[in-house]
């Protein structure tokens, strides 16, 4: 796996890949825009120079991947919500083809209550106009799996395997994709932690969905047991997943060049007040799994 983290871009968006080296990234996911508002300040051409520019200087980190803000809802029953959801997934496809970034990642969304057959086709409507909408883009456009808080979609393979099946028209399923999050799916039911559970749950998303629908990867440890459909991530080997959950997916050669990126907390502070950086600190956790 090609290993990393999501990485802070105050400052600049540029300034995502000097951090993302400095902890010993493989690959980075960002945030283009702040992921708790709606409105986006235009990428000026300045900002596209300059991330370009540091995209070729640090080489050795790619891909890059886009995590969408987390207020978009394309499955919501509501006109007014899911146009405003589709214009900003949208803008976050414009902003990362502009950038050459390959990868966006979003939550698929919830259906508000309204069933979740109607969720579903909400989703998949949005899909097919983003695609018409952003024709030419190289971006592909990756449903995360999730947790099943709520009522959220996206916590079955079955909701994934429809989403890819209906979300596109004619030849353009290419832009369409799965981001596998380690933490959603234990916490949705799929048990990953021994090789034999890990197997099981592999061969049912093969046969659901298609393993090669898998582009990137979240990889969270959750704090949540199995099947109980919480979303909050842990630290690698500290939550309910554990190390040998982990050692499945590093080990597993299908994988060896997808991204996958920490979710997990930035800091944690030691008893004698001292604050240590997590992030090269899970990497190595992952790392040192590999056989």
């Amino acid at each position: 796996m090609r290993l990393g983290a999501q990485i802070s871009t105050a400052g600049g968006l540029f300034k995502a890949f000097e951090r993302g080296h400095d902890v010993g990234c493989d690959s980075i996911m960002i945030f283009t825009k702040s992921n708790r508002q709606w409105k986006a300040k235009l990428l000026q051409d300045d900002d596209i120079q300059k991330f370009r520019a540091k995209d070729e200087e640090f080489a050795d980190i790619h891909p890059v991947a886009i995590h969408a803000s987390y207020l978009i809802n394309i499955g919501s029953p509501e006109e007014e919500l899911w146009e405003k959801s589709y214009q900003a997934l949208k803008v976050e496809v414009e902003r990362a083809d502009a950038l050459g970034i390959p990868l966006l990642t979003f939550h698929p969304g919830a259906h508000m209550k309204a069933g979740e057959e109607v969720g579903l086709e909400n989703i998949s409507r949005a899909l097919r106009r983003l695609l018409r909408e952003t024709d030419g883009s190289d971006t592909v456009v990756c449903l995360e799996t999730t947790a099943g808080t709520g009522t959220t979609l996206g916590y079955r393979f079955e909701h994934l395997a429809y989403l890819l099946q209906h979300g596109h028209e004619g030849s353009q399923s290419d832009r369409l994709g799965i981001c596998l999050d380690t933490c959603h799916i234990y916490a949705a039911g799929y048990d990953i932690r021994t090789p034999d559970s890990y197997r099981r749950t592999m061969e049912e998303f093969d046969t659901v969905v298609g393993l090669d629908e898998i582009k990137c990867f979240h990889i969270n440890d959750s704090k949540y047991d199995l099947g109980k459909r919480g979303d909050r991530h842990a630290h690698i080997g500290e939550g309910a997943i554990g190390l040998e959950g982990f050692a499945n997916f590093v080990n597993d050669p299908r994988w060896s060049e997808h991204p996958a990126h920490l979710e997990t907390p930035k800091k944690e502070e030691t008893d004698d007040g001292e604050e240590i950086e997590m992030d090269p600190v899970n990497l190595a956790a992952l790392r040192k799994l590999i056989r």
